[in-house]
């Protein structure tokens, strides 16, 4: 646990308050019964403590596989995670602020102080992006660990930089408040997360996504969590190959991954063509469900010519290997 706190501190003592918000949160879900945009007040904070604490436990993690040999990488990545940390606790403050005063805190301008408050999360949520699109440039420089993590790493925050950007979308006007812009006047609310329907309609259980009409926080929640997928499936590879000869290939691991990475981004773009569509996730079209068949072969395809080429590699290494220890034993 010391050998944890140590990847970066300021990111890992920030993961440990979220923890214990995610704490507060459950609570104040049993015990606050106000209902906001058809949601119990606390199930947003909620659901942000554990995205935030996923978010910077690995990216503390990540900063920590910056190579000792490039000590200004790890320092640019050391005060970049520290960014993030100074950011992130001030969209906490205004967060939980608006939950205690029962107010919106996204798309909020029903009043000045709404208002106001909702630009300074956007200006804190901008300046994360940036110090998260550092952190994936020094990792693209850097060598962290054996090729198939590394490559894991490098595809997975780049996902996770497009993932958060795809958030924009939801700040921008519906069709509705742009005509209200369009006339000069000003609405309360300028944005949102639902495409064909409001807002606070019916939802999933837990992350209420909608399931009458598109959401654009799905496409938001599945790019961003590419940062925790691809890496856990490197690792994954990297388990199985103790029992399967051919994953111990660095080659096929590597291959593996793309392909995954490959697959991953897909389905982003797939969920976003979705949502953009007004197409709730749990009510997919034949468009929608012919295009996931389409990506499915795709993966598996490429999957297979990755397997098909170790295979070839391990043929032609066999022959070779056996002959050497053929010479080696009759040289004794």
């Amino acid at each position: 646990m010391r050998s944890v706190l140590r990847w970066h501190r300021p990111l890992m003592v920030f993961a440990i308050a979220m923890v214990a918000l995610i704490a507060v949160c459950a609570v104040g879900l049993v015990v606050d019964q106000r209902m906001l945009v058809g949601a119990p007040v606390w199930l947003k904070p909620f659901k942000f403590a554990v995205s935030f604490t996923l978010y910077t436990v690995t990216l503390a993690w990540v900063i920590s596989l910056l190579p000792a040999s490039r000590p200004k990488l790890r320092k640019v990545g050391w005060w970049s995670g520290t960014a993030i940390v100074v950011l992130s606790s001030g969209e906490w403050i205004i967060l939980l602020t608006q939950v205690v005063r029962g107010r919106m805190s996204h798309f909020n301008y029903a009043t000045e102080l709404d208002g106001a408050f909702y630009n300074a999360m956007g200006f804190m949520v901008a300046f994360v992006w940036i110090a998260t699109l550092v952190i994936t440039i020094l990792v693209m420089i850097a060598k962290p660990g054996r090729r198939s993590t590394a490559w894991a790493l490098r595809l997975g925050l780049s996902l996770s930089v497009i993932g958060m950007a795809l958030g924009e979308l939801m700040n921008l006007p519906t069709p509705d408040q742009q005509r209200v812009l369009d006339q000069g006047g000003q609405p309360p609310v300028i944005g949102g997360h639902s495409v064909g329907v409001p807002d606070g309609g019916p939802g999933m259980p837990i992350t209420d996504w909608s399931t009458t009409g598109g959401d654009l926080r799905i496409p938001h929640f599945v790019g961003m969590h590419a940062l925790q997928a691809l890496p856990l499936f490197a690792m994954l590879l990297g388990l199985l190959a103790g029992r399967w000869l051919l994953l111990r290939d660095e080659k096929v691991r590597v291959g593996l991954v793309m392909v995954a990475a490959l697959g991953y981004a897909g389905l982003i773009a797939l969920v976003t063509w979705q949502a953009l569509r007004g197409q709730s996730l749990i009510h997919p079209d034949v468009l929608t469900l012919g295009a996931l068949a389409a990506l499915i072969v795709v993966v598996t395809i490429s999957g297979r010519a990755v397997l098909a080429a170790g295979r070839a590699r391990a043929a032609v290494a066999e022959p070779e290997h056996i002959a050497e220890r053929e010479l080696v034993l009759s040289s004794r």
